[in-house]
């Protein structure tokens, strides 16, 4: 009995569902049908000056001793810092030392061609980023370190200078979603629009963005001289999508 009892109710639940399913089915194609219902999307955009600055310095050595080479690299090292302690604060100039690698390269012996390779000596590197919004002080400190040499420059955007931008433009995008709205309203015969569910947000730009080659050929021009800088403008966008539901 208990089990001719299951069997029935699963056999109700199970007829239930049949009869809910077509209602479903109806209120789904009901708003699919829906002509009140509109996706909409709109956007602003500004540009803003790159406030960041990073410089990576490097060099390389080569010799007979692994070690040697390595405290080659560290004696390097330690000069560049030593002169890029000089402007460092936090959130304005900002130091990173790092990726000191030795590795060994190999040849064949002389007189066998067909013997294993061996190692004929080490050559190693090292590199040291510079990076933050003085970027006057760290243009100058391009001239006075002498123990790497500037192997690649970047300009980039702060996150408060993004917030901020952010924040101009987003009252725009919102703007211009609602005019959006009203017009396209207007066009399909209602005479007003509720916004129903709406997203809001930001295109990231790029990091750091490398300058141009041309520029890095001048760089090493004078030891004493400062990195010329031209930072541009970096692009800042805000989306808005969502639907609104048109009213008579």
């Amino acid at each position: 009995m208990i089990r001719s009892s299951k069997m029935i109710a699963r056999t109700l639940i199970a007829a239930g569902a049949v009869a809910v399913l077509p209602g479903m089915a109806q209120a789904q194609a009901a708003q699919a049908a829906r002509t009140d219902l509109l996706s909409l999307s709109a956007s602003a955009t500004t540009e803003v000056t790159r406030d960041l600055l990073q410089l990576r310095f490097s060099t390389t050595r080569e010799g007979k001793d692994a070690a040697a080479v390595q405290n080659e690299l560290k004696q390097a090292l330690d000069a560049a810092l030593t002169e890029a302690r000089k402007i460092a604060r936090p959130g304005q100039v900002e130091l990173q030392a790092g990726n000191l690698s030795v590795y060994p390269r190999y040849g064949q012996p002389k007189g066998s061609s067909s013997a294993a390779p061996q190692i004929t000596g080490w050559t190693g590197s090292v590199e040291l980023l510079v990076q933050g919004r003085d970027i006057e002080a760290i243009s100058k400190l391009s001239g006075r370190i002498s123990s790497l040499a500037i192997a690649n420059v970047s300009y980039g955007l702060s996150r408060e200078a993004r917030e901020k931008a952010e924040g101009e433009v987003v009252s725009q995008a919102i703007a211009s979603y609602k005019s959006k709205a009203a017009i396209y309203a207007k066009e399909f015969g209602y005479s007003n629009y509720r916004i129903g569910e709406v997203s809001v947000n930001a295109d990231q730009p790029m990091a750091m963005m490398a300058a141009p080659m041309a520029r890095m050929k001048t760089m090493a021009s004078s030891a004493d001289e400062a990195l010329p800088v031209e930072s541009g403008k970096a692009t800042v966008t805000v989306n808005v999508n969502g639907s609104v539901l048109l009213t008579k």
